[in-house]
C-alpha cells in the first residue's frame, strides 16, 4: 500500500524546509504554513522511489529535502503523465496540474541529478488542493480512479 513519508512546508522560498508530522490542505490555496499559496503548484509531491532512483543513476544519496517537495510518498505508481487526476492522501484530495521540471539547484547538488530526474516524472507532481483536510505522515496514499 501507498503511503505518505514525510511532509515537509517552506515558510520562506528559499529557506530550509521544516519537516513536520502533520499538515492541513487549504481548497485551492494550498498547504498552511506553506509559502506556496495558490496557483498550479501549491502542492508539490514526489515519489521516494523515483527520487532514490535519480540519485542512483547521478551517483549520488542525497535526502529527498533537497528536491523541496512537500509531501514524499512511496508505493504509488503510476505519476508520469498523470495530469488532471486526482490523488488522495489520507482525507485529502489534490488534481495533478503537471510535472516538477528539475530545476538547475539539482545540479548545484549534485553533478548529474537534473539529467538523472529528467525522465518518467521523477522531479515529482504539482498539484492543487481540492479541500480543506489534514494529512499526517502514515496516511494512505491512492489515485482516486484506480488503485494503483
Amino acid at each position: 500500500m501507498a503511503e505518505l513519508v514525510r511532509i515537509l512546508l517552506k515558510p520562506v522560498k528559499g529557506e530550509p524546509m521544516q519537516e513536520v508530522a502533520m499538515a492541513r490542505t487549504l481548497a485551492d490555496h494550498g498547504l498552511a504554513g506553506n509559502a506556496e499559496r495558490g496557483g498550479p503548484r501549491q502542492v508539490t509531491v514526489l515519489a521516494l522511489e523515483d527520487w532514490e532512483a535519480a540519485n542512483a543513476q547521478a551517483g549520488a544519496a542525497l535526502d529527498a529535502e533537497v528536491r523541496r517537495a512537500n509531501l514524499v510518498v512511496t508505493g504509488l505508481t503510476g505519476l508520469a503523465d498523470s495530469t488532471d487526476r486526482v490523488l488522495r492522501i489520507g482525507a485529502t484530495r489534490l488534481r495533478v496540474t503537471g510535472e516538477t521540471r528539475p530545476c538547475r539547484f539539482m545540479d548545484a547538488a549534485h553533478d548529474g541529478l537534473r539529467a538523472a530526474m529528467a525522465t518518467g516524472w521523477r522531479g515529482g507532481l504539482t498539484c492543487v488542493a481540492l479541500v480543506d483536510a489534514d494529512v499526517a505522515v502514515g496516511d494512505p496514499v491512492s489515485w482516486e480512479d484506480a488503485s494503483s
